[in-house]
């Protein structure tokens, strides 16, 4: 009876180990179209853009209502990408909120929004025409310091890493800087880059391709994204694969600086934290990693349903649809976002 009782306290502390209940507060539907990618900005807002057809969109959470907002129109870009994990970024600096975007001819484009709101167009990202033709692109930001990263043709017409950093809110970009060039010809060519920015440090997560395998690697600046480490790549294992899986995983990096990445590989979603092990959490494709508290909370899509998996082993199953993305707001609730049939939803969870 005695152990009958200990086992039964030790399963409850487990349950509220956490202190909250995993669950989805809110379920919503944004708006018609593809490719939604969020922020949240120093108040805790969350900034939405997406794409439609040639046009880019702006919205963000009313928070009173819980509810987003009529969205606004940024620009239209004609043939600018809005498909296939090529849609538009955002992040914000001190100056404001900026979006990235990039067309089918190779050149990223970037816009920032002003007080009276007005979206205006700033400077393009690369400093080389029509070298972004994949149209895989990454955009993060810190303070006053935005860096953004793509796969890029220059040179030999074989896809590399290269990046920009703007300190102006994106009105300008710094001369381009080439991050890695496989020495094998080419990185992964259909997998989008990831990059964080915090202070001065600047991480730039990758499927590479060398000796045939198509596994993830990390890169590092720490002089604001100026030069940048060897990359290091991610896990223990590898996955020789004659094709390209069209998934580039996801990055997180903590306020204490604990690196946290996911990535797929064969159809396992794998996990590492900065100096950990690669591990095993699930089945599927288009993963993302945030981090709340502290501790890694991730998202992916599993036989065509996005799923959400927290620090202590909660799954919550969202609905369907492909491509989440996960943010932490000021209070430690998340956001995720992702696509279904061309309609944006969104997910506010708490834990």
């Amino acid at each position: 009876m005695k152990n009958l009782a200990i086992f039964f306290f030790a399963f409850l502390a487990l349950c509220f180990s956490s202190g909250r209940e995993f669950k989805v507060d809110k379920d919503l539907v944004v708006a018609i179209g593809q490719l939604p990618n969020t922020t949240i900005d120093r108040s805790g807002g969350v900034q939405l853009v997406y794409g439609n057809g040639d046009s880019i969109l702006y919205s963000c959470l009313n928070e009173k209502a819980s509810d987003f907002l009529k969205p606004a129109l940024i620009a239209v870009i004609p043939h600018v990408y809005t498909f296939a994990t090529r849609g538009p970024q955002i992040a914000e600096t001190t100056k404001g909120l900026i979006v990235t975007a990039c067309t089918s001819s190779g050149n990223i484009y970037s816009f920032y929004k002003e007080e009276n709101d007005r979206w205006t167009k700033g400077g393009r990202v690369n400093d080389v025409d029509t070298v972004a033709k994949e149209g895989l692109t990454g955009l993060a930001a810190d303070g006053n310091s935005v860096f953004a990263v793509w796969l890029d043709l220059r040179g030999n017409r074989r896809n590399k890493i290269v990046g920009a950093r703007s300190t102006d809110g994106g009105r300008t970009w710094s001369k381009n800087v080439l991050i890695y060039a496989s020495p094998d010809g080419t990185v992964c060519e259909c997998c989008k880059p990831s990059v964080v920015v915090k202070g001065n440090n600047v991480y730039v997560m990758f499927r590479n391709w060398l000796n045939g395998n198509r596994d993830l690697y990390l890169a590092q600046s720490k002089d604001g994204g100026k030069t940048f480490s060897k990359p290091q790549k991610l896990g223990t294992g590898s996955w020789k694969l004659n094709g390209c899986p069209m998934d580039g995983g996801g990055l997180a990096v903590s306020r204490q600086g604990v690196v946290q990445t996911v990535w797929q590989r064969e159809g396992k979603i794998f996990a590492a934290a900065s100096g950990k092990p690669e591990r095993e959490i699930g089945t599927g494709r288009g993963c993302t990693v945030t981090v709340t508290n502290g501790k890694p909370v991730y998202a992916w899509t599993e036989k065509g349903e996005v799923v959400v998996l927290n620090s202590e082993g909660q799954k919550l199953v969202l609905g369907k649809g492909i491509q989440p993305i996960i943010k932490t707001k000021n209070n430690g609730e998340i956001v995720c976002v992702w696509e279904n049939e061309k309609q944006i939803r969104a997910a506010l969870i708490s834990q």
